[in-house]
């Protein structure tokens, strides 16, 4: 079982910054990677940033030179930086763990949500 708690949202001017923290606990030496996903009404869920155990990393197109996901492993925390925040990236961001407990088993765990709003 993992838990993850998210905090860091709120409302920010366009080319303002944000920085989204994801605290994740519970058995969180099966988690291979965490990334942030986002989700606004009417569409789908799509992969914002994601980084794997080993520390590689993987951005949606629309926020490549942007945003940063980092981690701090002492903390088991995901770090999502958000710099030159525009409008279109106002959404419901979603903290995932993608948990593995070995090669045959996978299961996704999902934070609260936490509200990102661009909006002069």
């Amino acid at each position: 079982q993992v838990q993850l708690v998210e905090s860091g949202g709120g409302l920010v001017q366009p080319g303002g910054s944000l920085r989204l923290s994801c605290a994740a606990s519970g058995n969180i030496a099966n988690i291979y990677a965490m990334g942030w996903y986002r989700q606004v009404p009417g569409k789908q869920r799509e992969l914002v940033a994601l980084i794997t155990r080993g520390g590689s990393t993987n951005y949606v197109d629309s926020v490549k030179g942007r945003f940063t996901i980092s981690r701090d492993n002492a903390k088991s925390t995901v770090i999502l930086q958000m710099n030159s925040l525009k409008p279109e990236d106002t959404a419901v961001y979603y903290c995932n763990a993608d948990y593995r407990r070995n090669m045959g088993f996978r299961a996704d765990y999902w934070g609260q949500g936490t509200q990102v709003t661009v909006s002069s």
